[in-house]
């Protein structure tokens, strides 16, 4: 897991002085970004603005451009255009720049020190100005920004069990958590439910819906019913381009969008409306 980071000041300067009626709230814009890989062109031109408040998933074939525009928004992929947290240019930081201008991330396989405690991952990822020792020793109540995100994430009850002992879905929410700590403003979060149990993905859909108030939240997914129950808009992409941008019922009633779905195998049974796996 890389160092923890806390949010960079000067990075954000631009966002918390603007005035207010040029920035209102939190905003992700992507305007024309394109990634290309040795002559192959991953993502095309893709615009994409996602406001707080927006639950926004994003879904689409296999190979369409998810997770490398993902990459590219956090400094693990190059890419052309431009990509801004409310006025702050994105693209061309490095991914911890970036990750200090207040833009937190997940992966499929959740990332957490599991010989720790729930407590000790989020005291860490907290960046606590404390040494090492006093970081791993049990103490009589956590620090408050430790405390609400483990009330936010639901793991109060188990704060002193080793994360590795956790259930797989609380393993991501402990890392949902660690990004909350650090104060990320942004959070792409790819496939969050993969692996879950039923109940594991209606507590996850909550616990999206309810940071979803006060962050900008982008999804990577691939559950069709998932999307469907918890998403308040969908963006899909198709060869690296958006092919369809709205509302749930909108989206997946589009022409386009279900001949996309039927027309590529890997997908399940074929329809907009079923889960699939895996994206590149």
């Amino acid at each position: 897991m890389s160092e923890p980071v806390q949010v960079d000041v000067d990075a954000l300067q631009d966002v918390l002085t603007a005035p207010d009626a040029a920035f209102q709230h939190d905003y992700l814009e992507i305007r024309g970004l394109k990634v290309v890989f040795d002559g192959f062109t991953a993502v095309d031109g893709v615009d994409l603005t996602v406001t707080r408040g927006d639950l926004r998933f994003l879904i689409g074939p296999n190979g369409a451009g998810k997770t490398t525009m993902v990459d590219a928004v956090t400094g693990l992929a190059k890419g052309s255009g431009s990509v801004r947290f409310g006025s702050t240019e994105l693209l061309g930081k490095n991914p911890t720049r970036i990750a200090r201008a207040g833009i937190g991330r997940t992966f499929q396989t959740a990332s957490v020190f599991g010989e720790l405690t729930v407590l000790q991952n989020l005291d860490i990822a907290a960046g606590s100005s404390r040494g090492m020792r006093t970081l791993l020793r049990r103490r009589k109540s956590p620090p408050s920004e430790v405390e609400a995100a483990l009330e936010t994430i639901g793991l109060t009850r188990v704060a002193q069990v080793p994360a590795g002992a956790l259930a797989h879905g609380q393993k991501q929410w402990l890392e949902i958590g660690m990004l909350l700590v650090q104060n990320a403003h942004v959070l792409l979060l790819d496939e969050p439910v993969a692996g879950m149990s039923q109940a594991e993905r209606e507590e996850t859909g909550l616990l999206l819906r309810r940071i979803g108030q006060q962050r900008t939240v982008v999804v990577v997914e691939h559950d069709m019913e998932f999307m469907r129950t918890y998403a308040d808009s969908v963006t899909v992409m198709h060869q690296g381009r958006v092919l369809a941008e709205g509302p749930v019922d909108q989206v997946t009633a589009d022409a386009r969008v279900i001949e996309v779905y039927l027309g590529n195998r890997s997908h399940g049974r074929g329809s907009v409306q079923t889960s699939a796996r895996r994206d590149s």
